[in-house]
């Protein structure tokens, strides 16, 4: 392997296919985001549903892509990424537009199902074969996968702020344009797709069996747990957070613009954080230290809170200091932690090990808001001071992860080309 080395990494700089997957996560989350934010009132306001049934809606779409990440990541190992994205643009295509005509609770409930297994199916073989093809990159090029990886954040970052800016646009017509406008983009991601990835040789299905070997693995559970820290500190933006502002200023108006900031952040900053991390930090160190800044984004809350004049404009710093400090330590550790999966995991288990790693961690956010909304009467200080314990906890954990450099090869050669890899590039 090439000696690791660092450069100002753009997308026009990556190989065609990395670029093309990186672009379609943009595109993906362009369509995705432009419809889904608007979901909750367009059921409320445009349906009629009762509030107990629009959180029921909601938590179905969660439960059935967080929740089944870990199936998408299993087909992707049997089948190989090709079927398996072209499968989710397909269904996330049927389920939008099955959404802009629904008009009924049954109705809703089937399209957000299949919105949500679509991106069950989309993420996990996406996100997989990203990894396996920065790692090729690295070995390469000596330019350090985390690099490629932020990259590829940084540009789903980007469609998650571009998304709600066009549903807001097409919502002066109607939610059904938005969706509409979703199938179109999701149709331009399956011709892309389509058009570009590779066919991969079948795997052997003894080569995938016992995918509880990949938890049993130490170094990957403490990956999955210290990975879930975050996710349960990050969930606390959508808990937590407005709480604490209608707290201290008397609305939750705020937590739009911060959200804002934040996905403003890591489409300026991701690129140059990554850059210098890669550089400079080993991953487990660079995980490690982005779950510290996380925590320290809640100990900031916790320590100014109480000092804060309510009501004023400085009411808002202890709030904007937790996204700051947040968004930096994500934008650290998420590039890290995914680029430890391949050398943590058999190489024909990467699509269930990072299937299974949003799985695990999507179970960790479900029992960490229950327990988080057992907490929110408690004083501020103390329950930011609890809140600031998980993710201090979680870069504890990522010191147990320890990479090991596999020696299989890293993803099969398309079929068709006459060769297939025996041994790292």
């Amino acid at each position: 392997m090439k000696q690791a080395r660092t450069e100002k990494l753009r997308i026009t700089k990556l190989p065609p296919y990395l670029r093309m997957l990186t672009a379609t996560q943009l595109a993906f989350n362009i369509g995705f985001y432009a419809v889904l934010p608007y979901l909750a009132t367009h059921l409320s306001d445009g349906i009629g549903l009762a509030g107990w049934a629009v959180g029921l809606v909601l938590g179905l779409r969660t439960f059935s892509q967080q929740g089944l990440f870990v199936v998408g990541g299993a087909l992707t190992d049997r089948f190989g990424p090709r079927p398996v994205v072209l499968a989710g643009c397909a269904l996330r295509i049927a389920g939008f537009a099955w959404l802009a005509f629904a008009t009924t609770t049954a109705t809703v409930v089937g399209a957000v199902l299949l919105v949500g297994f679509a991106a069950a199916l989309f993420s996990p073989a996406v996100e997989s074969e990203t990894a396996r093809e920065a790692v090729r990159h690295e070995r390469a090029t000596g330019i350090p996968r985390a690099q490629v990886l932020g990259v590829f954040s940084a540009a789903g970052q980007a469609g998650a702020f571009l998304g709600p800016l066009l549903g807001t646009a097409l919502l002066f017509v109607s939610f059904r344009a938005a969706c509409l406008a979703g199938v179109a983009v999701f149709a331009g991601v399956l011709a892309g797709h389509a058009r570009f990835m590779p066919r991969r040789e079948r795997v052997a299905v003894r080569s995938i069996e016992g995918g509880g070997a990949v938890l049993a693995e130490p170094r990957f559970l403490a990956l999955c747990l210290a990975y879930s820290g975050y996710l349960v500190a990050y969930n606390q933006l959508y808990l937590a957070l407005p709480v604490e502002l209608a707290r201290t200023t008397g609305s939750q108006d705020a937590v739009g613009p911060l959200f804002a900031l934040s996905s403003l952040l890591v489409v300026l900053v991701q690129l140059p954080v990554t850059r210098w991390s890669a550089g400079r930090l080993a991953p487990r160190t660079a995980l490690s230290t982005g779950l510290v800044l996380v925590a320290g984004g809640f100990a900031v809350v916790a320590a100014t809170v109480a000092y804060v004049p309510r009501d004023t404009g400085y009411a808002l710093l202890p709030a904007c200091a937790l996204v700051v400090l947040l968004t930096l330590g994500q934008m650290l550790l998420v590039p890290a932690a995914r680029g430890l999966v391949p050398d943590l995991v058999d190489e024909h288990r990467l699509g269930l090990a990072t299937g299974a790693l949003s799985s695990v961690s999507g179970l960790a956010v479900l029992a960490g808001s229950a327990a988080t909304g057992a907490l929110l009467d408690l004083p501020a200080p103390a329950l930011w001071t609890v809140l600031a314990a998980v993710p201090l906890l979680a870069a504890g954990l990522a010191r147990c992860v320890t990479p090991v450099r596999n020696t299989a090869p890293v993803g099969c050669a398309p079929a068709g080309s006459g060769t297939r890899q025996t041994s790292p590039e």
